[in-house]
């Protein structure tokens, strides 16, 4: 197993999100590596956990990678954050990043779950995407 390859899918991802046209139109530049502190932006995106496994094979050093992507709200109802999703979805489903070390194999939309966070007052989509990456 390897994990050097976190950091630099994580960075790709990242990057990814951040030039694509269709989410900075919804979202401007209020995607967080962590969470937003002072003043909150209404609608903004967060890199979230990340719980990775080993997937070496006879070619070398491989992992599974499943990360989440968070999109909260203020807004009521649930509309804005899902076109926000259905963005991040457009932009990293089957997407062919590149990284800065190893690569990656595969990237794909794993599962979402949307709900009201009641004592923050925000809605939130939690996604999660799978990403299977090799070193070298």
């Amino acid at each position: 197993m390897s994990y050097a390859i976190s950091g630099p899918l994580q960075q790709a991802v990242f990057a990814a999100l951040s030039a694509d046209l269709a989410l900075t139109d919804l979202v401007g530049t209020d995607i967080f590596d962590a969470g937003p502190v002072g003043d909150v932006p209404p609608l903004y995106v967060r890199l979230g956990d990340e719980d990775v496994r080993d997937a070496s094979d006879g070619s070398g050093a491989g992992a599974v990678h499943q990360f989440g992507i968070a999109i909260v709200s203020a807004a009521p109802g649930f509309a804005d954050a899902k076109q926000v999703a259905g963005a991040i979805s457009d932009v990293l489903h089957n997407a062919d990043l590149t990284l800065s070390k190893g690569h990656l194999v595969s990237l794909q939309f794993s599962r979402a779950t949307a709900k009201y966070v009641a004592a923050a007052q925000v809605r939130q989509i939690d996604m999660q995407f799978r990403a299977r990456v090799q070193d070298g």
